[in-house]
C-alpha cells in the first residue's frame, strides 16, 4: 500500500479589504477551505511556499496550519493561467 505523503503549510485568514489581484501582487494565492461540518474559510497562502512544497505531489495530504488550528485537506481545484503559470486561486477540501 502507497504511503501517504503529508505537507505542512501556513496560511492566514484573507483580509476582506484586499482583492485578489492585491493578493497575487504581494506573492499570496487566495484561497478557499471547506468541507462537511464546516463553514467555508477565505484565506490567503504564499504562492513561493505553496509551489515549492506542492510541485511534484499535488495529490498529497496538506496539513495546513490556520492559526492554532491545524487542518488536513486536499487540493480540490487549481486555477491557473497558463500562459503565466502564476496560480491563481486554489480550493481546499477536507480530507
Amino acid at each position: 500500500m502507497a504511503e501517504t505523503t503529508i505537507i505542512k503549510l501556513n496560511a492566514q485568514e484573507r483580509e476582506a479589504d484586499k482583492n485578489p489581484r492585491q493578493l497575487r501582487a504581494a506573492g499570496f494565492v487566495p484561497a478557499t477551505v471547506y468541507g462537511k461540518g464546516m463553514e467555508s474559510k477565505n484565506i490567503q497562502v504564499c504562492a513561493h511556499e505553496f509551489e515549492m512544497n506542492t510541485r511534484n505531489n499535488r495529490d498529497a495530504v496538506i496539513e495546513l496550519t490556520l492559526g492554532k488550528e491545524k487542518l488536513n485537506v486536499v487540493i480540490q481545484e487549481l486555477q491557473k493561467n497558463y500562459s503565466t503559470n502564476q496560480i491563481l486561486n486554489i480550493e481546499f477540501k477536507l480530507a
